[in-house]
């Protein structure tokens, strides 16, 4: 990826960068915008974030500063940034399936099929190269989620969508369910036009988080994010946030599946992005079974697989600590004692949570079994409202 030595003349720019969402389509990509590299308007916004320390134990924000607002720092030489987006709704999402059932394991969407980082990486590297092949020397660099870059204000920018106040980026076409990826080119090509914001006075994704995490619009404290919590974070999850986890064990969907524009999301047409079945309506017991070595042969080109066999069980024993009681739950969770701080840590308070719901049912008017215990005596009324919505707007995905 070398710097470039001949530069079109600037009428066939035009056409270049048709060619070049012509390309990017032919590889996969919904969508393809260009923009300037120029993100200082972003600064005092990203500065504020990091005062506040709303990245949490992710410190490679902070010590990449200003960078994340500087494309051309990251690759000098850099005039433009070609933003593509991929779609990755699979088929049969089974939003609501999952989360109503508190003896299942809820997985981020994104994350049932095949780590999509090298997969755009991949493809954006074969842009890249066919704009090399077109226009001769080339300097370009591609990134998936990899780099200290600010992916979303550059997306807007280039016309995929506006930034919502969740924080992701929405799409009039795709809701929010799509990856974004970006490649940086020594090219001066024609810049697309943002489009416009279309929130308005919508705050569906800040009250329905279940921890709060949207502490303002457009800012989100990770620190209070279960995507933060069950992926980034390598320490103890607060104890006042544990409950409102219910049974999600890898990734949040909340504020994206209440958002009135994922109900127009298309399904992707890529087949990596398909669920594994044994992540697809996983029983928590199950999973908590799984040893490390079969943690990592059944994750393996998985993006959970990053997290690691202790934090997946961390996730889970939040999870079986807010189902519904069980015997067979108190052994699984007494049967895993001893073997990591952390995970025993939370094994305790998941046997405590436990041994609190089988007093409540040796008070109740009702026979204390089992059976009587259904998923709406340990979920909130805000995911109970939750699979409610999901089921009447996402009928084809619940």
């Amino acid at each position: 990826m070398t710097s470039s030595s001949a530069t079109p003349a600037a009428p066939d720019l035009v056409q270049l960068a048709q060619s070049i969402k012509q390309w990017g389509k032919s590889l996969g990509f919904q969508q393809v915008g260009i923009c300037l590299p120029d993100l200082r308007e972003h600064e005092p916004r990203l500065q504020a974030w990091l005062d506040n320390h709303y990245h949490g134990e992710m410190g490679w924000m902070a010590s990449h500063g200003m960078m994340r607002a500087r494309p051309s720092e990251l690759h000098p030489g850099t005039l433009r940034v070609i933003s593509v987006r991929m779609n990755y709704l699979p088929p049969d999402a089974r939003f609501a399936k999952v989360l109503r059932d508190p003896l299942s394991g809820y997985i981020s969407r994104y994350a049932l099929g095949r780590d999509y980082h090298k997969l755009l990486r991949q493809r954006l590297k074969q842009l890249g190269e066919k704009i090399q092949a077109e226009v001769g020397a080339l300097g370009f660099r591609p990134f998936v989620d990899s780099a200290p870059i600010l992916e979303r204000p550059l997306a807007a920018n280039a016309g995929l969508g506006w930034v919502g106040k969740h924080s992701l980026l929405l799409n009039r076409e795709a809701g929010s369910w799509f990856f974004l990826g970006e490649l940086l080119v020594d090219l001066p090509l024609p810049v697309d036009t943002p489009v416009e914001q279309e929130c308005g006075r919508c705050v569906a994704c800040m009250t329905t988080c279940p921890t709060g995490a949207i502490v303002a619009p457009y800012v989100v404290d990770a620190r209070r994010c279960i995507s933060y919590l069950t992926i980034e974070s390598d320490s103890a999850i607060p104890l006042e946030l544990r409950r409102a986890l219910g049974n999600r064990i890898y990734g949040c969907d909340d504020c994206q599946l209440i958002c009135p524009w994922s109900r127009v999301a298309p399904l992707t047409e890529e087949a990596d992005f398909s669920p594994r079945a044994h992540l697809h309506t996983p029983q928590l017991l199950t999973l908590w079974q799984w040893d490390e070595a079969t943690f990592l042969r059944l994750t393996e080109g998985s993006p959970i697989r990053r997290i690691g066999h202790r934090r997946w069980l961390r996730n889970l024993a939040v999870a079986l600590g807010n189902a519904p009681y069980q015997a067979d739950i108190v052994l699984a969770l007494q049967s895993r004692l001893g073997a990591d701080e952390l995970v025993d840590e939370h094994i305790q308070w998941a046997l405590d949570e436990q041994w609190q719901k089988r007093s409540a049912l040796a008070i109740s008017v009702q026979p204390a079994t089992e059976q009587n215990i259904n998923a709406s005596s340990v979920q909130t009324p805000q995911q109970r409202r939750l699979v409610r919505a999901i089921e009447k707007g996402l009928p084809r995905d619940a």
